[in-house]
Formats: structure tokens, sequence, C-alpha cells
């Protein structure tokens, strides 16, 4: 692992397995996604749990749209576990879901406007109800399912005009990892709002689709383990096959600078 600075927006980052992750807390998170939407431009955020840092490390295009994005921020409790250990300094879990609660509690005043893009047919428009019920000064500029399946040139067009059209600050994208991360990448130039944040199964849990795990086994790293067991067949090659790679990695990658 390196500890780097990027001077740009002044947070240290730590190289994990060639992924470069941000150093954050989620108020400081919170803080720098205000000051894109404040200061314009165009800015994309991933939310990198273990299976993502397994996902760059055998995708180099995944790798470097995660290593270039404006802020990549550790969701899973090994990689902060990790980032404590190599730097002491403070750091939370941003992890998706929380993190769209707890932006919009931070910012209920403040009138920026969201679009919901992903998730199944009514899932963002459940969502978007929801969080309409818990913070009244909310403003949702949108929701949109987008087709699961590869669209044309002209369609992607329509869905970026559509967008663009609702006016809003922030895009949180919900169609699932790697595809949004490559969604992000290749359309955060053409959307006129400042950021987009890709938040994977956020939806789902948000929306009441999918149970969430509990509090406690999120706070000791075992979400994966509850999130295995309620969905087997999807997501056992991601946590039982990803997982033991990334312990591999890392104890090869220790043990070649050991030998150094």
């Amino acid at each position: 692992m390196r500890v780097e600075m990027d001077e740009k927006i002044m947070i240290t980052k730590v190289d994990i397995l060639g992924t470069r992750i941000c150093v954050l807390t989620m108020e400081k998170t919170i803080n720098l996604i205000e000051t894109f939407i404040q200061t314009g431009g165009h800015h994309y955020v991933c939310i990198c749990p273990v299976s993502t840092i397994v996902a760059c490390k055998q995708d180099d295009e995944l790798r470097t749209i995660v290593n270039t994005a404006d802020l990549a921020t550790p969701d899973g409790m090994p990689l902060v576990w990790l980032i404590r250990l190599k730097t002491n300094e403070k750091v939370d879990r941003v992890y998706g879901p929380d993190l769209m609660v707890d932006f919009m509690n931070a910012t209920n005043t403040k009138k920026y406007s969201h679009f919901f893009f992903g998730g199944k047919q009514d899932v963002p428009e459940k969502m978007a109800k929801k969080f309409t019920n818990m913070f009244s000064g909310l403003r949702i500029a949108g929701c949109y399912s987008p087709p699961f399946r590869s669209l044309s040139n002209e369609e992607e067009n329509k869905e970026i005009e559509m967008i663009n059209n609702a006016t809003p600050d922030i895009v949180w994208v919900g169609i699932g990892s790697p595809k949004q991360e490559k969604w992000m990448k290749k359309n955060v130039s053409k959307l006129n709002a400042a950021v987009i944040i890709g938040v994977g199964a956020a939806f789902d849990f948000h929306s009441g689709v999918k149970k969430q795990a509990p509090l406690w086994l999120r706070n000791i790293g075992m979400e994966w383990f509850f999130r295995l067991l309620t969905e087997p067949l999807r997501l056992w090659r991601r946590y039982l096959v990803g997982n033991t790679l990334f312990v591999y990695w890392l104890i090869k990658e220790q043990f070649k600078k050991n030998r150094r």
C-alpha cells in the first residue's frame, strides 16, 4: 500500500492493490460534494467496497475510472481498517445508502435538486417518496429506471437530454457495479449536473425492495455475509471468490515487500 496526496482537493489517498482510495470521513465527503456543487464543473464519485478493489485488479479500464474519479470513498470496513493502519488518520466508512441519507439531512435547507437514475421499474419513485417524507426541503428533479440492456447511441443521448432538462444538482446512479462507474465516466462531461454519485444497491435498500444488514453486522465488516445469505446465487462469486482473492493479493503484496 502506498500513501499519496491529491493536492487538487487536499485529500490523502491510499493505494490498495493498485486502486487509490481517499481518506475520508462522512462529514468531509459531504463538504466536498457541496464544494463541487457550488464551484460547478463535472464531477463523479465512486463508492468502493472490497468488491470494487477486486474488480479493479482484474479490469484496467475500471481501475483507471476509479483512480481518476474526483472521490473514491472507502465503502467497506476492511478498507477502513487498512487505511487506519496505514495512515493513523480518522476515516469513516462512506457507504452509499448512508451517504444519501446523511447528505440529504445535512443539506435539507439548501434546496439542492436530486435525480435518481437506476433500479427496476418504480424503485426510484418509491425511494423518492420515502426521502420526501423524511426531508421536507428535499427537491426531486426526476426519477428514471433505465432498461436492463445495451442501448443505442440515440437512446443514450435521449437519457442524457432527459436528465439535463430536469436540471439536477446531483445525479444518484444505482445500476450496479462496474456498469455504473463506466456510465458515469462516459457521461460526466455530457451532464449538466455538478456531481454524479454511484451508489449501487442503495436504491433497493431505500425503496424497501431488499433488506439491509443490521447496523451491528455492518460495523464489524460482515454485511457481505448477510447479503450472501439473502442472495446466494447472485452474490456467491463476488463474496466467496472475491473476498478470498482480496486477502490472497494483500498477503502476496506484503510478502513481496518483506522479501525486498
